[in-house]
């Protein structure tokens, strides 16, 4: 009987699996649905849009004084250490002196004896105008006398100019810091035979503060003058403004600029314009011909309504976004653009507040097509201009 039950216990596993076996093996894999492709997203939003400017520009000093010699002569000693502060002043060199001395104690001598003449024709003048007012002298002789007395009165004045040149010409060899400043390397050394026309000794640069020199194109300043018509509008706007200075590492400068002058006319070769910026430099840690960029804000626009430039097509002069309705699907949207701010570009026309533009995945969108939906975060300098084209496209 036991075994009667193994027997039928095994006869019934064995039916078992020959109705499912050939059951599983005729299943075929699920059809998988093909991936939705996965885009990023921005939501229009109106915004009061700062309009960041980045220019490159170039460090200069506020001053800088090229030092000549005034006379010519060998220079003896260089008193000032290259590459240092100095002030108004100071000895920069000292040409040899010695001709100058010499040069000035004749002049001296020929005005001691032309003043000692001056004396004697003095007298004479005046002997000879008593004498002739007594008739006892003739009129020539009068004349002769007074002639005399003028010739020896001009030779002093001349002899005068003579020492105070002389004296100037010594002067002159001691070469001082007409400003306060960096002193720059010397270019002659001791021994050099100088002169005016020998080119600088060295160059003296005030840097503090410290010129930030700009360049703007011409489509840049065309539309700012179009922005401020009026020129005491436009002065009292540029001096409110507030420069921040990006060092060559990347770094912030501490200290803000302020606006300091606009160049007399454009390049004729570039059509552009230099303008100058000065920031405060204690310490003078910024020096003439480093690079950096100025930022500022330049204006707000009200209201914008701006999407980042990345999510903008143009085909043949014409713009278009995709747009992800509430069952994202991606549809293609004609829109009219207006000014670019930084990596942003304004819509005029096309969009509505709420609406979801893609930013990346463009090439994935299809028009009525589904889409999965995240969230695009912009770079912290979007709204930072990169280049010139900060005016309507």
């Amino acid at each position: 009987m036991r075994y009667q039950r193994l027997i039928m216990r095994a006869t019934f596993g064995a039916l078992l699996i020959f109705l499912v076996f050939p059951t599983a093996c005729s299943r075929k894999p699920p059809q998988v649905a093909p991936g939705v492709p996965e885009v990023l997203v921005t939501t229009v939003t109106p915004r009061d849009v700062p309009r960041v400017l980045e220019r490159v520009a170039t460090l200069d000093g506020f001053i800088n004084a090229n030092i000549n010699a005034q006379v010519q002569g060998y220079i003896v000693s260089r008193d000032y250490q290259e590459g240092s502060p100095v002030k108004k002043g100071d000895l920069l060199f000292q040409i040899d002196p010695r001709p100058f001395e010499a040069a000035l104690a004749q002049a001296k001598g020929t005005l001691a004896k032309d003043q000692a003449n001056q004396t004697k024709a003095d007298a004479d003048e005046k002997r000879a105008l008593d004498l002739f007012n007594r008739k006892v002298i003739s009129d020539q002789e009068r004349d002769t006398a007074v002639a005399a007395a003028g010739s020896s009165r001009a030779n002093v004045q001349a002899d005068e100019a003579a020492v105070k040149q002389a004296e100037l010409n010594l002067g002159y060899t001691k070469i001082t810091a007409p400003i306060d400043g960096i002193a720059g390397f010397a270019n002659n050394q001791v021994g050099d035979l100088v002169s005016p026309t020998s080119g600088p000794l060295t160059t003296i640069s005030q840097i503090d503060p410290i010129k930030a020199v700009v360049t703007a194109g011409e489509g840049p300043f065309t539309d700012f003058v179009s922005r401020h018509p009026d020129p005491k509008e436009r002065d009292a706007y540029i001096r409110t403004l507030e420069f921040d200075l990006i060092l060559g590492n990347g770094s912030v400068y501490p200290h803000k600029g302020k606006f300091y002058a606009l160049d007399r006319n454009l390049d004729l070769k570039t059509g552009s314009i230099r303008y100058e910026v000065t920031f405060p430099n204690p310490g003078n840690n910024l020096r003439p011909g480093q690079f950096g960029k100025v930022r500022f804000v330049a204006d707000t626009k009200k209201n914008a309504l701006i999407v980042p430039q990345e999510a903008v097509s143009e085909l043949q002069g014409n713009y278009q976004v995709v747009v992800v309705d509430q069952d994202n699907k991606a549809h293609i949207r004609p829109v009219q653009m207006g000014e670019r701010i930084g990596s942003m570009w304004e819509v005029t026309d096309g969009l509505k507040p709420g609406e979801r533009v893609v930013v990346q995945g463009l090439q994935k969108a299809r028009e009525g097509a589904p889409v999965t939906v995240k969230d695009w975060t912009p770079p912290a300098d979007a709204l930072v201009s990169k280049s010139d084209q900060a005016k309507k496209d």
